[in-house]
């Protein structure tokens, strides 16, 4: 078997320590959470006195300072265990990086070490009811007056959302100008204006919440923008590969893990006086499944190296997210199969994986649009190799 060479001795023994906070801290109450449809704040203060959020934040900034795998660590051993309420990708992976990346001095002292110790959660505002995927057609605007914006608007389908106290928010400033319209703000929810809708009930992932959230003329000063006016299309861009290398990471962890029970199970689990995992249906099953798992694997570790070099091109990262996120589903779906009525029984593992996993097709960035825009860079290609 392939063996993975990303980690040193120091990520072994962070990837130690996550796994016990979640055994201590996360899996006695997660039920209790699915069922509320939340997790308490005092998870978030925890993992942040663990060193388990933005774990590459630099010290100046409160943080660590440690390299990117320390953060992969995370995503993995979350996504290992299966409890999907605490959001930790959507805070440190996407807000905490759009800060570093791109925010002010004044920005980064102001939110980042809050962001570090779990007292500020952070969550990203980009989806409304009539944009998804085409971040250009957003309608929230933000109307200059003076030294401030005034920021009126709607957003759904938040990861955070009940929870959040900072949001990087997509708002439109020029709506004539399309992409170059789109400008970033940073969005303290104390402000006046500021309402969080429903948290929303989802077919899966349901300790974490979801929610609508509305503006209705949300004062922030202009020193609150992230980036320049009209460049927020342009930021959101830059970071779309790491997003969705994120997304990807998740699905592989995923996938190993739901084939890890799935033979657990089937070895155990008797049939016409012999085990499951005995006939030879389960164990060629199995074998593709497993083979088609060390694909993802390897094509994600290879995507993560490519990344810590910052040479991972947006292209090689959306086949990542679309391989991925199709094999998560389909192993999902072979694996519960296996289990037979067992595994329709909420209680099994397998599944609250398969009702957890119908989202990475839409998630960071639908199949749809990965292969459209892996078809446009072949097209672009060959028309450049052809002309």
């Amino acid at each position: 078997m392939i063996k993975r060479d990303l980690f040193n001795a120091e990520h072994d023994a962070f990837r130690d320590t996550v796994r016990k906070f979640i055994e201590k801290e996360i899996s006695p109450y997660h039920a209790e959470w699915e069922e509320k449809g939340i997790v308490p704040r005092e998870l978030w203060l925890k993992a942040g006195a663990a060193g388990m959020l933005c774990c590459t934040v630099p010290e100046e900034y409160g943080g660590l300072g440690l390299d990117y795998l320390f953060d992969v660590v995370v995503f993995e051993e979350m996504a290992r265990s299966g409890f999907t309420g605490p959001g930790f990708l959507i805070h440190c992976d996407l807000v905490a990086t759009y800060l570093k990346s791109f925010g002010t001095e004044e920005q980064k002292k102001q939110w980042l070490p809050k962001m570090v110790s779990g007292e500020a959660i952070g969550s990203l505002g980009m989806t409304e009811p009539h944009a998804g995927s085409d971040l250009k057609a957003i309608r929230t605007r933000a109307v200059r007056d003076g030294d401030d914006f005034v920021i009126s608007g709607q957003k759904v389908f938040i990861s955070n959302g009940q929870l959040c106290d900072l949001i990087v928010l997509a708002t439109k400033t020029d709506a004539s100008a399309g992409a170059k319209g789109v400008t970033l703000f940073l969005v303290d929810t104390s402000l006046p204006g500021f309402r969080r809708g429903q948290n929303l009930s989802k077919l899966g992932m349901k300790g974490q919440d979801t929610s609508e959230l509305f503006f209705d003329e949300v004062r922030v000063p202009a020193t609150a923008m992230l980036g320049e006016e009209g460049q927020g299309f342009a930021l959101m861009m830059t970071k779309l590969a790491q997003e969705r290398l994120a997304q990807a990471i998740r699905s592989a962890t995923v996938c190993e893990t739901v084939i890890d029970y799935t033979l657990a199970y089937t070895a155990e689990r008797k049939a016409f006086n012999q085990t499951i995992a005995d006939f030879q249906n389960t164990q060629f099953k199995l074998a593709e499944l497993k083979t088609e798992a060390v694909v993802g694997r390897t094509f994600t570790d290879q995507c993560i190296k490519l990344f810590l070099e910052d040479k991972l091109d947006p292209v090689d990262a959306a086949m990542a997210k679309m391989w991925l996120s199709n094999t998560h589903c389909k192993i999902v779906d072979e694996c519960l199969q296996l289990f037979g009525g067992w595994g329709y029984m909420w209680e099994y593992p397998i599944a609250r994986a398969y009702a957890d996993a119908r989202i990475v097709k839409i998630a960071g960035g639908s199949i749809e649009v990965m292969k459209h825009i892996i078809g446009r860079q072949m097209l672009a290609e060959y028309r450049k190799n052809n002309s």
